[in-house]
């Protein structure tokens, strides 16, 4: 059964965040989107979430099998004392991840026609986009200077992460 307060609370939680860097896209800036979400937007949302569910493509800083990823996730984990679930779309698939398909349609039909000088017009560019339906995006900068080459810590590789092939996806899950 579908009622008005469904609706109306459909419309509250209809809001996705974009989150635009200015150095270079590495597992630091992916964990710190994370973390941002959170404090900004998830923590309000939902107060009394005890885990989160993030669905990732498989490429990028966030891929499933680089260790540095892995590593760096546990932070906002231990941080915002959530867990954090994440799951991956195998490769080449990110196709079916249904927020591309609701979203960057309409992320790209803003972004036409300005040129792009500064990350602000970026940001308010694509803060623009919005559906029929009432979906909304919140865009934000985050200028900080991300540092590539990190390597994973000596002993990390052997703690033992559990990953699990379910549905096509790999599921990898940290605990805080």
């Amino acid at each position: 059964m579908y009622c008005k307060k469904q609706r109306k609370i459909q419309r509250i939680y209809a809001t996705l965040g974009i989150t635009i860097e200015t150095s270079h896209d590495t597992a630091g800036f992916a964990c710190d989107c994370i973390r941002h979400y959170w404090k900004n937007h998830g923590k309000l949302l939902y107060p009394h979430a005890p885990a989160m569910l993030l669905l990732c493509d498989y490429g990028g800083s966030n891929n499933a099998r680089h260790y540095l990823f892995k590593e760096q996730i546990q932070l906002p984990a231990n941080d915002l004392n959530v867990e954090i679930r994440i799951a991956h779309y195998p490769p080449y698939t990110s196709k079916y991840n249904p927020v591309e398909h609701r979203l960057f349609p309409h992320v790209t039909k803003a972004c036409k026609g300005p040129v792009f000088k500064n990350a602000d017009i970026v940001r308010t560019a694509m803060g623009n986009a919005k559906t029929k339906t009432g979906l909304k995006t919140v865009s934000t900068v985050l200028e900080k200077i991300y540092d590539t080459g990190k390597k994973v810590s000596a002993g990390f590789k052997q703690i033992g992460l559990t990953q699990l092939k379910y549905n096509l996806l790999f599921l990898l899950t940290v605990n805080f």
